[in-house]
């Protein structure tokens, strides 16, 4: 199943490489979580400098999960490349984080190990 992405650019262009980029670590995203549903990317320029170029990029990742959402914010970078990156690879680490919460609710055997002392 393909993961459904929307790219979304705010007071800025992006070129093919950096929607490619996107597109490739996004679906990188399915490797740590397979029941992910949706993933929304806004890449956004909040200041440029008097003679118009960017002073830094900002990257917002909304990544669906069933019942809920993950938020990835504030990952500003002066390179556009930097920016995508850092900010996927923030998501992957919540992802992974989530992911094994997930497990651990799941999977947690009642009655076991109390026997133990752990």
């Amino acid at each position: 199943m393909e993961l459904p992405l929307q790219i979304t650019v705010h007071n800025t262009e992006l070129d093919a490489s950096g929607r490619e980029l996107i597109r490739k670590h996004a679906a990188k995203l399915t490797q740590f979580y397979d029941r992910l549903t949706a993933c929304d990317v806004r890449v956004d320029v909040p200041q440029r400098r008097r003679i118009g170029e960017p002073i830094c990029y900002n990257v917002r990742l909304a990544l669906a999960v069933p019942r809920d959402e993950i938020v990835v914010t504030r990952q500003r970078r002066a390179i556009l490349h930097e920016a995508i990156q850092s900010a996927f690879e923030a998501a992957t680490r919540r992802l992974q984080d989530y992911a094994v919460r997930q497990r651990s609710a799941v999977k947690r055997p009642v009655g076991r190990g109390a026997e133990s002392g752990r």
